[in-house]
């Protein structure tokens, strides 16, 4: 078997350990074919019962867009900052307000919205089934050099969204994904240690991994 090829990209672990949201966009067109290769990684997550009920809605034309955008912005001022307020650090809160308030996420070329066909799962299973599918997506992305952000504010306002982009009933919008090239170098992700929630054997007892 051969390794991979030179176009291949960037290693496995450098991919994952350096991906991490994007809120604000630079004004450079993303192509047809670099979101068929985000597309394609995505539907090779796992999902229950291999039942594969993603569907995607790719919005390019800016009224469509728009509309979306207004959906988020409205249920960010009307309670979501709100909620967010005293949980999230200064700092993230920030950067969400930016890319609500501050219009970061509509400098965003494309908008792919991850819905979930429930005649195809159980709803029960719609989470475990479009999440691993919404972070393949975030992870080829980041792979590409494009900058994504996972979103589910807007979509929660599934009657809204369902008209904007014209769905049935049984087709549920879960996550919108603004994609394009970063605005600027973004930072390494803030995450802790992981021998901060790590147990060896039962809950309590410290993992002290490398051994």
């Amino acid at each position: 078997m051969t390794g991979p090829g030179p176009d291949a990209g960037p290693p496995f672990f450098d991919v994952v350990l350096t991906q991490r949201a994007c809120r604000t966009f630079a004004d450079t067109p993303v192509t047809d074919a670099e979101i068929d290769t985000v597309l394609r990684a995505a539907t090779h997550a796992p999902s229950a019962e291999n039942r594969q009920p993603w569907e995607f809605v790719v919005v390019r034309d800016p009224a469509v867009q728009t509309a979306l955008h207004d959906i988020a912005e409205a249920a960010w001022a009307g309670g979501g900052r709100a909620f967010s307020e005293g949980r999230l650090p200064d700092e993230l809160l920030a950067e969400v307000d930016a890319g609500y308030a501050g219009g970061g996420y509509r400098s965003a070329p494309v908008l792919v919205v991850v819905c979930a066909d429930v005649e195809r799962c159980l709803p029960a299973t719609v989470a475990s089934s479009i999440f691993p599918c919404a972070q393949n997506l975030l992870l080829a992305a980041h792979a590409l050099g494009l900058g994504s952000a996972l979103t589910t504010l807007g979509a929660s306002a599934g009657p809204e969204v369902r008209a904007v982009l014209g769905l049935p009933e049984h087709v549920w919008p879960q996550v919108v994904v603004p994609l394009g090239r970063p605005a600027r170098a973004l930072g390494p992700p803030r995450r802790e240690p992981v021998a901060d929630h790590t147990h060896r054997d039962r809950y309590g007892t410290a993992w002290e991994g490398r051994r």
